[in-house]
């Protein structure tokens, strides 16, 4: 198994202990409000811990995916030699 996707597997376990955790022991209510787009949301603290690590999570993946064509090196160089 590659070390770094052991490594990534276990961080996202980690993060997820860690919203479960929050999720747990913040039940109380809170309001968000973001004027522009929101004017007040109301839910329990747990719900709002979730959604806003979609979002860092969305966040990421779109900053990290796609970026167009990209070959593989030893592709290339096998290519070349015929």
């Amino acid at each position: 198994m590659n070390a770094k996707l052991l490594f990534k597997t276990i961080f996202l376990i980690v993060v997820l202990l860690l919203l479960v955790l929050m999720g747990m022991h913040n039940l109380k209510e809170v309001t968000f409000s973001l004027p522009p787009i929101v004017t007040a949301v109301k839910s329990k603290a747990a719900i709002m811990y979730f959604a806003f690590f979609a979002v860092g999570v969305l966040t990421g993946t779109v900053l990290t995916a796609g970026g167009g064509k990209q070959g593989s090196r030893g592709s290339s160089s096998k290519t070349d030699k015929k």
